[in-house]
C-alpha cells in the first residue's frame, strides 16, 4: 500500500490523491477499500474511499472529494494517510480491520484544467 508523493488540488477546491495496493484473498467475508486523507495544517480531511480488489495483484487507486468542513485545502505540502481497510461481517455486524497504512507528507500541487 503506498500513497503517491503528490496530489492535486483543483480551483474548486477538490482534491485527489493517488498510489498503488496489493491486498491477497481474504479468510472472511466482507468488503475492503482503500480510504484515504489530507492534513493540511491542522485539519484533516477525509478524501473519498475506493472500492479494493484482493487478488494478490498489485492495483492503483485515486480517491477524490472536496472537502466540506475547516479551511479549504489549498496547494503545498500536506500529509497524505491511505489505509486498506476491510469490513469484516461474519458477525452480521461490518466491523472495521486495518490491513495496512501508509502515511507520509506528499505535496499537493494545482490541478490542471
Amino acid at each position: 500500500m503506498s500513497a503517491a508523493p503528490t496530489g492535486t488540488v483543483s480551483t474548486d477546491g477538490t482534491v485527489t490523491l493517488s498510489g498503488t495496493y496489493r491486498c491477497s484473498p481474504l479468510s472472511g467475508p466482507g468488503p475492503v477499500f482503500v480510504s484515504s486523507t489530507v492534513r493540511a495544517g491542522e485539519v484533516r480531511h477525509g478524501i473519498g474511499g475506493t472500492a479494493a480488489t484482493c487478488d494478490g495483484v498489485e492495483h492503483t487507486w485515486v480517491n477524490r472529494d472536496k472537502p466540506m468542513h475547516g479551511a479549504p485545502v489549498a496547494p503545498g505540502p500536506a500529509e497524505v494517510e491511505a489505509t486498506l481497510v476491510h469490513l469484516d461481517t461474519r458477525s452480521g455486524l461490518p466491523m472495521p480491520r486495518i490491513i495496512v497504512t501508509d502515511r507520509h507528507e506528499i505535496e499537493l500541487r494545482p490541478a490542471m484544467s
